[in-house]
Formats: structure tokens, sequence, C-alpha cells
């Protein structure tokens, strides 16, 4: 009792001052019937170091995570990297100092994770991974992971491309707007695109460039793709952002989004069902970022030592413009 009560005080000097090493917004929190040693009152605390906001989705993300704690009653500590891998490393050690009872990230790229896991580890605090993975071949480095199939994602939207053009000859030329460099969800939903249409020599990716997620990028990056490439038939975008970006810059070619230029993206945001509704984009394959319930179940079962499956998946569906209008008002992203 001795010692769990110099650790509660030790965290509660700390308290406050969890984002002091990098950019980030004030920790939120919420109240728990929970023992946690990185809470002076004795609740369960949960570190959760975000990405950004660098996307509609990822402000989805991080009010889900936010309103689940609140309802789940975990006291959150939250961080916001602004797509930086160093802000979140300094984001995990503060957490690590501070006692926390869990850590959850989602990684803004896959690898350079080993060493701040490892001291996480050693300092007997349980981490999952939420939405994006790392590429440490030292799995025991993190307790789950919680999130999509990102190859799944790029093989759907890859599917959808094949069907389209199924009874045609004439080759398409696709230009594709990448996720962040380095980033699971770039890296994997290229790379089950590619599996999808290699099979068929028709489909040949002319141009293929990051957007870093956001919508002024991906306007810029689909600008240089416009100017470079008059035959353009497809643009595939990793996500909604993007892809609205790509349209904007459509548009002001003289083009047509959806009939000159097929479009297809991944995520699932509002935006982009209005969007499939216009008949702009032609199909979204979902992402779901709405994963605090889940998160917290599962950081309650691995502060208390159960074991916990080591990949948890959400369930996700794919959308296409007679399916937008309908699908429309249940949008809550």
């Amino acid at each position: 009792m001795a010692h769990r009560a110099l650790r509660a005080v030790a965290a509660a000097v700390l308290a406050g001052s969890v984002m002091t090493a990098c950019t980030t917004e004030p920790a939120s929190t919420g109240s728990t019937g929970g023992t946690g040693k990185g809470s002076s009152d004795g609740k369960l605390v949960l570190g959760f170091a975000q990405v950004g906001a660098e996307s509609g989705w990822r402000t989805a993300n991080t009010k889900s995570v936010r309103d689940a704690a609140e309802k789940a009653g975990i006291t959150l500590k939250f961080s916001d990297a602004q797509q930086k891998q160093e802000n979140q490393i300094k984001a995990i050690r503060t957490f690590i100092q501070q006692k926390v009872d869990v850590i959850a990230f989602s990684p803004v790229v896959e690898s350079g994770w080993d060493t701040v896991l490892k001291e996480a580890k050693n300092a007997g605090i349980p981490v999952i991974l939420t939405d994006r993975a790392v590429d440490s071949k030292d799995t025991s480095l993190y307790q789950t992971f919680l999130g999509s199939d990102f190859v799944k994602e790029g093989e759907e939207a890859g599917k959808w491309l094949v069907k389209e053009y199924e009874k045609s000859s004439d080759t398409v030329n696709v230009v594709e707007l990448q996720g962040t460099t380095g980033s699971a969800p770039a890296n994997d939903r290229k790379a089950g695109f590619a599996d999808a249409i290699k099979g068929d020599p028709k489909f040949k990716v002319v141009a293929s460039q990051t957007g870093d997620f956001t919508r002024a990028k991906g306007k810029e990056v689909m600008q240089a793709f416009l100017k470079s490439h008059e035959d353009i038939d497809v643009l595939y975008a990793h996500n909604d952002d993007m892809a609205l970006g790509a349209i904007q810059a459509i548009e002001e070619a003289g083009k047509k989004p959806g009939t000159d230029i097929k479009v297809i993206s991944v995520d699932g945001i509002k935006d982009a069902f209005v969007a499939m509704k216009d008949k702009k984009i032609n199909v979204v394959v979902e992402c779901n970022p709405l994963l605090g319930d889940q998160l917290m179940e599962l950081v309650k079962k691995v502060a208390a030592g159960e074991s916990v499956p080591r990949r948890v998946e959400v369930e996700e569906g794919v959308f296409t413009q007679d399916q937008a209008e309908a699908a429309l008002p249940g949008r809550q992203y």
C-alpha cells in the first residue's frame, strides 16, 4: 500500500505537465471506479498519443476516443502530435514518467518505435496500437492492434475498378494520391490496390505521390497531375480529404469529377457521401474511425492483466453512388 501511495503522489506531482515536451492540447479527464496506478484518486488512466487533426476522419476518431473515455470512466491524458513522430515519442515518454496504466497511440509512421516501446515495457505499462500499426519485429512491445485492415481497403478499391472496366479493353490511366509517406495506411492501401489490379495490364498507374492525407495537399498534387497527364481516367485517393481537394482541382481544370475522371476514395466521411450523392465520387471504401468504445474495453482488460486478441478489427463496408443518398443521414462523421 505504501508503495502504491508513493507512486500515486509522484503521478499527482507530475499531473498537468503531460505535454510540456511537445506541442499538444491539455489532457481531458473522466471518472472511473478503476484502480489505476497513474492517478492519485485511484482512477484508471489512459495516455493517448494521437497523430494529429489532418482530416475529418481523424477529428471523428479523436472525438470517439474522448467520448468513450468519459463514458467508460477512464481518465484520458491526450496528446496531438501534429503529424510528427518526434512529438509522439516525447508524449509517450511523458506518459511513462506519469506512470499511466495504459498507453495507446496511432503511429505517425510505421518505423522507429522500438526504443520508446521498450521503455514502456520496462516500466510495466502495456501499449495498444490504434488505427495504424508499427513494423517492429518484437511483437511483445505492444498488447494488441485495434483498427482496420488497410490492405483489404486497397484491395476493395482495386476490385471496384476492375469490375467497373471489365468490359473495356482500352488502357485505363490511374493517378494515385498516397497518404503520409511511411504510414501504415499509405503503404497498405497502395499495396492492396496494386495487388487487385495487377492481373489486368490495361490498368496503368501513371503517377503516384503523397498528399499527406490533407485536402489542401490533395488539391495541390492533383493540379500537378493534371498538368503532367492529359489522359487521366481514374483518381485513387487514400483518403476522402485528399479526394475532395483533388475534385476541386479537377473542376478548376474544366473536367467533371466522377465522369471525365472517376474518383475512388477511402474513409467514408459525410463530405465524401455528399460528393457521391452529387456524382463527383464514384465509390468510397469505408474506414471506420469510431474506435473509442472498443479501445476502452481493451484498456480495461490489459490494465487488469487479461489476455486480448493480437488484432481487433472494426466492421466496414464499400459504398457506391446509388447507395450514397440513403446512407448519408446515418453517417456519424
